[in-house]
């Protein structure tokens, strides 16, 4: 009953926004309203995306495939709000999941509640070419992390960003960028966050996470900012090319993939290490042929989490290094084709063995990224456990 109550009032609330305001539709994929202040002191775009994902997963071994897993769900279900406030130079950022996938992680930490918040951050250009970000997004940390989910080349992600990206977490960047020449543009933004990821409400209880990445273009900005979208959709009519790295380190991280995975906990409450991780990461684009490769290696102080008499717990930090290339080619009628090459080398103690993952893809844009249907097909080659076949297939649709 709750939940009808609030949702009725804050379709009311919504409602009464648009009759107040000045609102229009764009046109598809370009959001579902758009409203300005009578004052134009304001301004709100609204939109919503969907996922619609298949899986299924053999077993591969000399005998052939076997024991098949089928799933089928609603991968992402997500509403954005994005504007600016007062002033154009004051934008803003609010993206809230809605599915199981989005929501899922709730825990003491999260006060048992579910993560409704992906993004909620302020962008603040104060002075020139300098931005100031307050709030919870995206740490600028490997390149396929930051490429929205929406905008991928792949059903998904790689292992690489399975295994060791850094997400989203609660704090404040700095960002800016300068040209050399006239087409050489350097980025540079520099974050301090919480540590543990992102909708935490019990405070912070290992250090700070300090996240640094500078960006070379040399050729320009892509069009349409397309070093942070995946495929050549814009047809680059010259080369462009990217090559950036980032450096993270979460001092005193109480969980096991710095601000990602579980937390570390011990006989007096949490075992604290330094993690870091490095990424050099590059994407290339020309006349519909895209490269993307990334490199990611992250350590730890102490690796193996240990009681106050110096006993292991049984928990380690996830410590190795992975490589992910990433090649496709757009045809005129906006079918993709795209391979990818995945290696993780986990540090030995982990007892985990290597990882190689190679994947083929095929893509339909419809509407560029907006809407589309892709599928790919991956095998798993691994050391201690069975290889596996996994196909997807995937339908979004973003307005």
């Amino acid at each position: 009953m709750k939940f009808y109550i609030k949702t009725t009032v804050a379709l009311l609330l919504f409602v009464s926004v648009l009759s107040a305001q000045e609102a229009n539709s764009p046109k598809f994929g370009k959001g579902l309203f758009n409203l300005v202040g009578e004052d134009n002191s304001w301004s709100m775009n609204i939109g919503a995306r969907m996922q619609f994902l298949g899986t299924s997963i053999w077993d591969a071994n000399s005998n052939g495939l076997s024991n098949q897993e089928t799933s089928m769900l609603v991968r992402r279900a997500r509403l954005k709000f994005s504007g600016f406030a007062f002033s154009p130079k004051l934008k803003y950022k609010l993206e809230l999941g809605l599915s199981n996938k989005d929501i899922g992680g709730a825990s003491e930490f999260t006060n048992n509640s579910p993560r409704y918040i992906l993004d909620a951050v302020l962008k603040w250009n104060f002075h020139d070419n300098f931005v100031l970000w307050v709030g919870q997004t995206k740490l600028p940390g490997n390149r396929e992390r930051v490429v929205s989910s929406a905008n991928m080349q792949l059903v998904d992600r790689s292992l690489l960003n399975k295994r060791f990206n850094i997400d989203r977490d609660m704090g404040i960047q700095l960002r800016h960028h300068f040209n050399v020449s006239d087409n050489f543009i350097i980025k540079e933004i520099f974050s301090i966050a919480q540590g543990e990821g992102r909708n935490v409400t019990t405070g912070n209880l290992g250090g700070l996470q300090y996240t640094a990445r500078v960006e070379l273009l040399p050729f320009g900005n892509f069009t349409g900012k397309g070093d942070y979208i995946g495929g050549d959709l814009k047809r680059e009519k010259t080369v462009k090319w990217a090559l950036a790295a980032s450096y993270d380190l979460n001092n005193n991280a109480v969980k096991n993939r710095s601000n990602q995975g579980s937390y570390m906990k011990n006989d007096i409450g949490f075992f604290e290490t330094n993690i870091s991780t490095l990424f050099i990461d590059t994407m290339l684009k020309y006349k519909g042929f895209s490269f993307m490769g990334e490199y990611a290696l992250r350590d730890a102080k102490d690796p193996l989490a240990k009681n106050s008499d110096n006993s292991l717990t049984g928990d380690k930090v996830q410590t190795g290094n992975s490589l992910n290339l990433v090649s496709g080619y757009l045809f005129s009628k906006n079918w993709e084709v795209t391979g990818r090459y995945t290696n993780v080398n986990y540090d030995q103690f982990l007892g985990k063995g290597a990882e190689n993952q190679y994947t083929i893809g095929l893509s339909k844009y419809l509407v560029g990224h907006k809407l589309k249907v892709q599928t790919d097909i991956s095998y798993l080659d691994l050391v201690y456990k069975t290889n596996q076949v996994m196909c997807r297939l995937q339908i979004d649709i973003h307005f």
